[in-house]
Parts: structure tokens; sequence; C-alpha cells
């Protein structure tokens, strides 16, 4: 296991990630109703902001009335969809305000089809056979960019640099990361990280590219869950991906741990198609696991339906945000856990319950600090008996009001798909 090249920025260490979807969220979709729920947003515990591209959308060969946000024609300019510059400006302000930071996306591996540099720069682009641009992976509204062409890594850092210096920008989310070659990251952070240090989020879940990216996808650990809700893999083989993430990864590398994104939520179903009574069990493990966790625009509410991709949808937030507390509460927890806040680093221990492959449960300690979660993902209620000696004293339930002392015999039930987080320092 190899170290990383570069330190993570301080505040990121024990961070939580919102996802905006800001063409989706509001019935304007604009930065400035969208920035009506930040303060909502603070008091649910969210740390960082992410946004979904912000950048123009090309419109040659766009698909669906409105195109892909991840099909830019300009680096530097703003989608007029959301807003102007100085509506994005006065929102990142405001989070800043509140003690929030902000990401956005960034797509380096390619732009749609009349980017402004396909006229100023065509030699920026990859060329088939013919001299033509063409679409290198079958996604017909976007062109790939020529990575031999320092010109263009010049220009691609300068574009970035812009949003750090004009927007004061705490950090980017690097679609597809892995197209992109190695070097010019490690290139574009050094450079960009001596304007301010930033925090850099990876679309990938590559080892190779964990030195120079703080965080990666645990896009591994998504597709495994998917298989034990499908009864195609048992909990041993979820289990195995972790151990990959904390054996083979370099040291000091982490994960983004979600039930769902923006992708998966357009195109492979909510999380509640996907895990159904489970999905509640599954965004704790997001919490408590070693990583990152993600929250996606609005699984708060909760959201049940798939947002269109191409064209506009809307979220509702009109009633109760029936999750906001459960959010809150995970949020919180991570704040002011000395598991979290001491040692993020230091992985649980699983604990394997006998003949029993529909609970998962696993435990941390810091000096005299624990945390034990149990996670049933089975509609049926499970006692499951600890290692003598595990847990002594007095402990409550992070996420609801259940009380609990052990002594030498440590006995827990766990309800149908409950998620039960258990701890004896809450305050």
């Amino acid at each position: 296991m190899m170290n990383r090249e570069f330190s993570p920025v301080e505040w990121s260490l024990n961070t939580n990630i919102y996802e905006v979807n800001v063409r989706q969220y509001t019935p304007e979709g604009t930065f400035k109703a969208f920035q009506e729920h930040i303060p909502r947003l603070r008091e649910m515990g969210v740390d960082t902001l992410w946004f979904m591209p912000i950048t123009p959308i090309a419109t040659e060969t766009r698909h669906g009335s409105l195109g892909s946000y991840y099909a830019c024609s300009s680096y530097t300019e703003i989608n007029p969809e959301f807003g102007n510059i100085d509506d994005f400006r006065n929102l990142v302000q405001e989070a800043h305000n509140l003690g929030m930071k902000v990401i956005i996306d960034w797509v380096a591996n390619h732009t749609g089809w009349n980017h402004e540099w396909t006229i100023s720069n065509p030699g920026f682009y990859k060329r088939n056979a013919e001299g033509n641009f063409y679409d290198a992976h079958g996604w017909a509204d976007v062109i790939d960019l020529n990575y031999y062409d320092h010109s263009m890594r010049r220009e691609m850092v300068a574009a970035m640099r812009y949003w750090v210096d004009t927007c004061d920008l705490d950090g980017f989310r690097c679609d597809m990361a892995h197209l992109v070659p190695y070097d010019f990251w490690r290139s574009a952070r050094i450079q960009l990280d001596a304007i301010k240090p930033l925090f850099w989020l990876a679309e990938s879940d590559d080892p190779n590219y964990l030195d120079v990216f703080d965080v990666g996808y645990a896009w591994q650990w998504m597709h495994r869950t998917e298989k034990y809700f499908r009864e195609q893999i048992d909990l041993a083989e979820m289990n195995a991906v972790l151990k990959i993430y904390d054996e083979q990864y370099p040291r000091g590398s982490r994960h983004l741990f979600f039930t769902t994104n923006h992708d998966e939520n357009s195109w492979n179903g909510t999380e509640y198609e996907k895990y159904g009574e489970a999905a509640r069990a599954l965004a704790v493990f997001s919490y408590t696991w070693n990583g990152v966790p993600l929250v996606y625009s609005g699984q708060e509410i909760p959201n049940t339906t798939r947002l269109k991709f191409f064209d506009k949808d809307q979220l509702d937030f009109s009633g109760e945000c029936k999750l906001h507390d459960f959010y809150r509460s995970l949020n919180n927890f991570r704040k002011k856990h000395p598991v979290f806040t001491d040692y993020p680093m230091i992985t649980p221990t699983v604990i394997h319950a006998e003949s029993d492959q529909q609970v998962f449960c696993y435990h941390k300690r810091v000096a005299s600090a624990d945390m034990l979660v149990v996670l049933n993902f089975s509609g049926k209620t499970h006692t499951l008996e600890m290692p003598s000696g595990l847990l002594r004293g007095n402990y409550q339930s992070v996420l609801d009001s259940r009380n609990f002392t052990f002594d030498d015999t440590v006995r827990i039930e766990a309800g149908p798909w409950d998620a039960l987080v258990i701890s004896n320092h809450t305050s």
C-alpha cells in the first residue's frame, strides 16, 4: 500500500456532501431559487454543496429540450438557464457565510460538439481516421479532448483557475476522472492548490487516481449492494469490497458512499426501486463507515421518482421533508463523535452474526468512545449476541430514543429493516 503524495485539505477530513441538481430543484431552476434552500440544508447539517456542471450546454446533437449538463459549450461561462455569474457568486458567498463549502462538477474529458474550442482551437480534440471529431465512447452529444496537446492542457487549468479566482470555490468533483491522464490531474492540482488548498473528488474508483484525488467513488460497493439485494451474492462478498478499499488503495484515500446520485436516479432507478425498505439502512452505512457520505437532491423529502436528465422536471419540496431529521442526526453524529473527529481513517471491525446473512454489523472504538452499527437487511426481527465484553455500560441509539445497558452479555434485537447506531458518546 503506497502513501499518497497529496494531503487532503483539513476541512474535508470529516465532511459530508450534498449534490445539487439546480435544474430540477425548484420550479424556476435557478441559482437564486436554490439559494433559498441553503439555510435549511445547513440546519440539516450539510457541510459541502456539490453543483452539477454550471456551464452552458452545447446545442449541436443536444439530447432532449435542455441537453446534458455534461456537454458544455464553454468552460468559463454560466448556463443562462441558471442565472449569471453574480447569482452564483452570491450563492457561494452565502454558503461560506454559513460555514459551508462549495465545489463544482468539472468535465475535463469531453465537451459538446459546438464548444467554443471547436472553432478557436480544433486541435484540442481527438479526430478519427477521416480527420473529423467523433464520440469516442458512444456518447452522441460529446466529443473527446486531446490530452497530447499541451496547449489544451494549459487552457483547461486556466479555466479551472478562473472559477477558483472568480467565485472562491473550494474544490472540484471531476467527471469520469480516469479517462483523463493521471499526470494532467497531478499538474492541475499542484497549480490550483497553490491558490488555495482545494478538495478533489474523482468520479472513479481506480486506485491509481486516488493518489492525486482525496476521495473516489465507491462504485464497487454500490454494485455489490445491488447484487446482494437481487440475491446474487451474500454479505461476505459485500464485505470483501470493503477489505479491498482498506488494503489495496493508497494509504489515506477515502471513498464516497451513496445510495443514489444523478446518474443512478435517472438511468438505473431510485434507491427505493433498487433497495426497497433497506434504502434507509444503506444510507446509515454511508454515514458510519469511514469515507464521505453523499446525499442527492431531494433524498430528504424523500424523492421516490426518477428525474428526467435532458428535460425540465421538478422535485416537490412543497410539503415536509420527512427525512430531514434523519439526515440531521447522522450529520451531527459524525461532527461530534471521536471515531470520526479524532481518527476518521480507522476502519471499523465487522462482526459476523453466526449463520446469519441478513444483518451487517460493525464496531469502532476510539479511547473509551464506542460506535456499534447494526443494519438489518430483511423484513424479519433478528436477535444478535455480540462478543462478550464488546460493550459495557450505558448506550443510546443515535437515531431514536432507545437506551441500552450492557454488561458481559451484549444482546441486541434488530427489528425489520432496522438501522441501529449505538453509542456511549452522543452529546
